[in-house]
C-alpha cells in the first residue's frame, strides 16, 4: 500500500474490494445508462441491491466525464458517486481530458454533499481500455489537486490486482514528488 498525505487528507492506493470500504462514498465506474453493467459497475450494484437501480432509473443517465450521486443502500458507504469514464480510442479524442474531467467531477460531487472519506477504481481500465498506467497517472494528479483543497480527510484509490495496485502506487508516489 501507498500512503501520501497533502492537505490534511490521505491518499492511499490499496488492493481489495471497493464494495467492502465503510467510506461517505464510493465511485461506480458506471455506463452512461447507470443501470448496471459488468467490472465493478456489475458489483456495486449486485452489492447495494436492487433500491440502487431503482434510484439509477430516475436520473436518465450520464455522460462521459460528468457524475451523478446515489444512496448506497447495502453497501456500507453511504454514497455511490457514479461516473462515466472515456471509452480509450488511441488518446486522439480527448480521451485524458475526459478521464480527468469525471474525476473532478465526482470530488466536487463529494464536495457538494459534504463528504470527506471516499474511494475509486480504475475507471475506464477495464473494458473501456484506456491504458492503465497513463489512467493511473491522472487519477494520482487529480486525487492530489483535490487533496490540496484541505476538505478531504481520505481519498483511496482501490484496485482490484496487486499489479494494478503497484501501477497506481508508482503513479501516485511520482506525481506527489
Amino acid at each position: 500500500m501507498v500512503r501520501i498525505e497533502k492537505g490534511g487528507a490521505a491518499i492511499e492506493v490499496v488492493t481489495g474490494d471497493i464494495t467492502r470500504l465503510a467510506l461517505d462514498a464510493i465511485v461506480n465506474a458506471a455506463n452512461s445508462s447507470l443501470l448496471g453493467g459488468g467490472g465493478v459497475d456489475g458489483a456495486i450494484h449486485r452489492a447495494a441491491g436492487p433500491e440502487l437501480l431503482e434510484e439509477c432509473r430516475t436520473i436518465g443517465g450520464c455522460p462521459a466525464g460528468e457524475a451523478r450521486i446515489t444512496f448506497g443502500y447495502g453497501l456500507p458507504a453511504q454514497r455511490v458517486i457514479h461516473t462515466v469514464g472515456p471509452v480509450w480510442h488511441g488518446g486522439e479524442r480527448g480521451e485524458d481530458a475526459v478521464l480527468a474531467g469525471a474525476y473532478r467531477a465526482c470530488f466536487a460531487l463529494a464536495l457538494d454533499n459534504g463528504l470527506r472519506t471516499l474511494a475509486f477504481p480504475a475507471i475506464s481500465t477495464g473494458v473501456y481500455g484506456f491504458p492503465k498506467a497513463r489512467a493511473a497517472r491522472i487519477a494520482a494528479r487529480e486525487a492530489l489537486a483535490a487533496a490540496a483543497g484541505g476538505h478531504f480527510r481520505r481519498i483511496v484509490l482501490c484496485c482490484f490486482s496487486e499489479a494494478d495496485a503497484a501501477t497506481y502506487g508508482r503513479a501516485l508516489e511520482a506525481s506527489a514528488a
